[in-house]
């Protein structure tokens, strides 16, 4: 989602976000006065919160829309060649059904329909209109809405996904997006002039990239690749384009046969080192520097070889509704999905399968909720007890208030406020499948101006504040060429206004807890710094006994790390308000 980034003053919103269900940015919003099955859904797959779309993605696209003008720098136009009006004669390879209406698509069955689907999606993401990592179930139109985005961009449509196809688009999506700086930079390197890549269309680059990327980390068969992604290129394109990709892709297979793929040379000053390692590893390079410089440079390359790996999901069981963590393996056996164990008892750790688990209506009937053990770890630190008053500061969607709620085990409070109306409706939503809606309270408002008015007093208050979300970049493959160098200093500005409000809300002898996705010191360990030094009356206290030793810091902090626990990164701080 590349793009000019969305002022920080309006991140009411956490990073963190491995699933969506929805087929463009907006949609949250459109669907977000549907019932239980529109919004539901996209809440128990949001932990964390997702960065809101830097474009607006408008309205769903009509499927009328086949005269327009092609316009060679709108990759959402419908080429010339695969432009449609009234009612043409067609190849057996298409059908016809309802063309020259505005009800029916044209439907081609000749190219690689998922491959036609990923060109479209990476064209979208890279306008800020499509989410990068996203599931469809049967219940949600999204499907729907992600064909008619196909038709207008290509001229025609594809028959719709299966479960198979389905997780073919998003490995391919989310993989070439990871992998797009050094993509890039061979696609770059084999084209005849670098006006060539430059210059190219938008809508040929993704075809290329995708071709790349299934040729070099997925290990497609050769011929399928070239085939397929050619077909798309000529059909899509022109038959022009589609011999580039034929030339380019066969030049690849021929320099990785050979084993002699261009990549940068490390070495030079620490600079170039970081610009080479940049491309190598697929990272933006003020990260790349940033991390050797704080992690060392074995730490950072473990960090960016956990982000490019294919990430772990985390299902947390509903205990609320009844259901233990046998009963939630029991049905994951059922539908064949192989897991793990997690470290918490209340979570089951799986690699694939989440499509099954999302069309066997696991999350819809409330037995359990996707969520990293990172963020069920915060949730240890605020150690939630019957009885209790708590203020969750930046709620939504809500997947530390659902555990926080369970927690209570029906005795006690929780306010969940938001500036975001809608994703607080699809928080409630959630908070009633889960059975929890009796002991949730949402309060829509900016916490800033809530503090400021607001007399209330609150046992514990959580505040979940926006950040960076360099912890979570293995889940959310397109964050890290949506985040630059100077987002930090505007977060930091922002974490500290929302903790100084937040600490109004925290009742004498009270609990204050600051957490983010972030592994980066500037958010986490100097914020609380700070802020004690602003606030004599709150007074740090150690998470011992709270979270397993191991995830504990000298100074008594708690912080997970991708490369040391295999879990999202996260961080925590208990700060205790004095009695006086």
């Amino acid at each position: 989602m590349e793009g000019n980034a969305l002022a920080l003053s309006h991140f009411r919103t956490r990073a963190g976000s491995p699933l969506l269900l929805s087929a463009d940015a907006s949609s949250t919003e459109r669907k977000n006065s549907a019932g239980a099955n529109g919004g539901l859904f996209r809440c128990l797959f949001l932990e964390g919160r997702s960065r809101p779309s830097r474009y607006d993605a408008g309205a769903p696209p009509s499927r009328a829309g086949r005269g327009r003008v092609w316009k060679r720098d709108d990759p959402e136009a419908s080429p010339r060649r695969a432009g449609i009006s009234g009612v043409p004669k067609l190849d057996p390879k298409f059908s016809n059904k309802g063309a020259g209406t505005n009800k029916a698509p044209i439907i081609n069955f000749e190219v690689s329909h998922h491959r036609a689907v990923a060109a479209v999606r990476l064209l979208r993401a890279d306008k800020g209109k499509a989410f990068v990592d996203l599931l469809n179930e049967k219940a949600n139109d999204s499907a729907e809405n992600e064909m008619g985005y196909v038709e207008r961009t290509l001229g025609f449509s594809t028959r719709h996904l299966d479960d198979r196809d389905i997780r073919l688009v998003t490995v391919i999506v989310a993989g070439t997006v990871r992998w797009k700086r050094y993509i890039d930079f061979l696609i770059m390197s084999l084209c005849s002039d670098e006006k060539v890549f430059s210059k190219m269309e938008p809508l040929l680059l993704q075809i290329l990239r995708i071709g790349f990327f299934e040729i070099l980390k997925l290990n497609v068969p050769a011929y399928a690749v070239v085939d397929e992604n050619v077909r798309l290129a000529k059909v899509a394109l022109r038959p022009g384009a589609g011999n580039m990709v034929n030339a380019i892709l066969r030049k690849l297979l021929s320099l990785k046969e050979t084993d002699s793929l261009p990549l940068p040379k490390i070495e030079g000053d620490d600079r170039a080192q970081a610009r080479a390692l940049s491309i190598i590893y697929s990272h933006p390079v003020w990260m790349v520097r940033r991390w050797i410089r704080f992690l060392g440079k074995e730490e950072a390359l473990k960090l960016m070889d956990w982000n490019n790996s294919d990430p772990y999901f985390s299902l947390r069981v509903n205990t609320t509704n009844g259901y233990t963590r046998d009963d939630l393996i029991n049905r994951l056996e059922d539908l064949q999905v192989h897991y793990e164990k997690s470290i918490m008892d209340e979570f089951v750790r799986i690699r694939e399968g989440m499509q099954a688990v999302l069309q066997a209506g696991l999350l819809k009937e409330g037995m359990c909720a996707v969520q990293d053990e990172s963020a069920g770890l915060v949730v240890s630190v605020v150690d939630p007890q019957p009885g209790e008053t708590i203020m969750d500061c930046c709620a939504a969607p809500g997947g530390k208030t659902l555990f926080m709620a369970s927690r209570l085990a029906g005795q006690g409070k929780i306010w969940a406020l938001d500036i975001n109306k809608g994703r607080l409706r699809i928080l409630m939503e959630a908070a009633k499948c889960h059975s929890l809606d009796d002991i949730i309270t949402d309060v829509h408002g900016d916490l800033r101006l809530y503090a400021k008015e607001s007399t209330a007093k609150y046992d514990k208050v959580l505040l979940d504040a926006p950040c960076s979300g360099l912890g979570v970049l293995s889940k959310r493959a397109d964050l890290r060429w949506n985040r630059q160098f100077e987002d930090l200093e505007e977060l930091i500005c922002l974490q500290d206004e929302l903790l100084d409000s937040a600490s109004l809300l925290v009742k004498p002898g009270g609990v204050l807890i600051y957490s983010t996705c972030s592994i980066d010191h500037e958010e986490n360990e100097n914020r609380i710094t700070a802020f004690v030094q602003r606030h004599p009356e709150f007074i740090l206290q150690g998470v011992h006994g709270y979270v397993p030793a191991e995830f504990i810091t000298d100074k008594g902090f708690y912080s997970s790390s991708p490369t040391k626990h295999s879990l999202d990164g996260a961080f925590a701080a208990r700060l205790v308000r004095s009695l006086h």
